[in-house]
């Protein structure tokens, strides 16, 4: 029988350890974090997740803003925000919500964060780090993973570890920390060009499937054990629900949970791991002060 891999009961605990901590910082008389989040436009799963992200800050402790903009902003009147934050001595740490209308580019956004505030772990400068095991900021929904693994006392070391996709958000990171001492994980990242995928997932201890494809893990490419984390958040048009949407991930959850060890649900798995991710890395940011 599979069990399941919690991300909202661990979330839990982990915000129960950040709130303990802020409890120290003001007894101290030391400053208390300050998470900000910019969203542009008005994309159903952004405008859910940002919300959330509100709630944890109020959760913990931490200060919290939210800065909206509408989707016809300007990439430099972002950009100067940006700046604006940066330069916010109050603001401890920060994140631009991702997608963002296509005229502007996520890239300059991401480079323009000043590394010591970026509470997403996206900066080049916290890539490199994460990549040669300096400290810094990991990304976050990597950083969620490898916790749940550690959290659930998953075995990695020596395991085959197949991470379905390979953006610079989830699959490359998280192939990097599976492979680093301490996971010691042998990893393969299979993409949309590469042949025989479904022969290689079978052959997976472990699956993380962040491609973002609905149910694209079926049943005939798991193989009898794997633990199977589904990163996928594919919002879709549901009658069963009184929004009229529903989250589904990249696994056939149905089909393939009776054949794993351990399966992340969708939602309830990843996602929360990643806003206790975003708290993990302003705490760290609110502390060097």
């Amino acid at each position: 029988m599979y069990k399941i891999i919690d991300g909202k009961k661990v979330a839990s605990e982990i915000k129960k350890e950040i709130a303990e901590e802020v409890r120290k910082l003001k007894t101290a008389g030391k400053k208390i974090p300050h998470l900000a989040a910019i969203l542009v436009g008005n994309d159903g799963s952004s405008e859910t997740y940002v919300a959330n992200k509100v709630k944890d800050c109020e959760e913990v402790g931490f200060k919290s803003t939210l800065i909206r903009f509408g989707s016809g902003i300007t990439e430099t009147v972002l950009l100067e925000k940006i700046a604006d934050l940066n330069n916010d001595p109050d603001v401890d740490g920060f994140i631009v919500q991702l997608p963002l209308p296509a005229h502007i580019s996520e890239n300059k956004v991401i480079e323009a964060i000043d590394p010591r505030k970026d509470a997403d772990g996206f900066h080049p400068v916290n890539i490199g780090k994460m990549v040669i095991g300096l400290s810094g900021y990991l990304p976050a929904t990597p950083y969620g993973i490898v916790e749940l693994i550690r959290r659930y006392c998953i075995e990695t070391s020596g395991k085959n570890c197949v991470v379905i996709g390979r953006s610079n958000i989830v699959g490359r990171p998280v192939s990097i920390l599976l492979s680093q001492k301490g996971m010691d994980a042998t990893v393969t990242v299979v993409h949309s060009r590469t042949k025989n995928i479904k022969d290689i997932i079978r052959k997976a201890d472990i699956i993380i499937a962040a491609i973002g494809s609905p149910a694209f893990v079926k049943e005939d490419m798991v193989k009898e054990g794997a633990v199977v984390i589904d990163v996928g958040t594919t919002r879709i048009i549901s009658h069963e629900t009184r929004s009229g949407f529903k989250l589904v991930g990249d696994v056939d959850f149905e089909r393939v949970a009776h054949k794993c060890s351990y399966i992340t649900p969708v939602p309830g798995g990843v996602g929360p791991m990643t806003r206790v991710s975003l708290l993990r890395n302003t705490l760290i940011a609110a502390k060097k002060d």
